[in-house]
């Protein structure tokens, strides 16, 4: 969406981090004996932050060109909450299309099949509208806890 945005008709996320800087600045304590394989595989942030900050999708919201979708758990202890509403708040100042769906009692993905359940309606009835195709009305599901913006 920000990389390569004239290929996409839009774009549904679940859980992405946002800005790798603030992915690596927010790894919980008992992650640290791994903090030394993410500094590899992704970058690290003391000597590496510009080059960091060129792979954040965050930092290039202005290339964005069509709407997006973000499906986040609320506790989620890799990629925090904080990751897609820094985004969201981006792309609403920028006046860009963006639908943010958040989970408060979800974590890293959607385990509880009421809130799959719900994500997938959504994601249907949004990927219908910009691409096209059926979808099928979203009905209550109950003991979902979905807060959609």
């Amino acid at each position: 969406m920000t990389f390569t945005p004239e290929i996409f008709a839009a774009g549904v996320d679940i859980v992405g981090p946002s800005s790798l800087i603030t992915l690596i600045e927010t790894i919980p304590p008992y992650w640290e004996p791994i903090k030394a394989m993410l500094y590899h595989r992704v970058g690290n942030l003391e000597t590496e932050e510009e080059f960091l900050k060129s792979r954040s999708p965050l930092f290039f919201v202005d290339r964005i060109q069509k709407p997006l979708l973000i499906g986040q758990g609320a506790n989620d202890p890799r990629v925090k909450q904080s990751e897609s509403d820094q985004i969201v708040n981006a792309m609403q100042q920028a006046g860009l299309p963006v639908q943010y769906a958040l989970y408060t009692d979800e974590g890293h993905g959607f385990a509880r099949p009421e809130n799959r359940l719900h994500f997938f309606a959504i994601a249907e009835e949004f990927l219908a509208k910009y691409i096209g195709g059926r979808f099928e009305p979203l009905v209550d599901i109950p003991g979902h806890s979905g807060i959609v913006k």
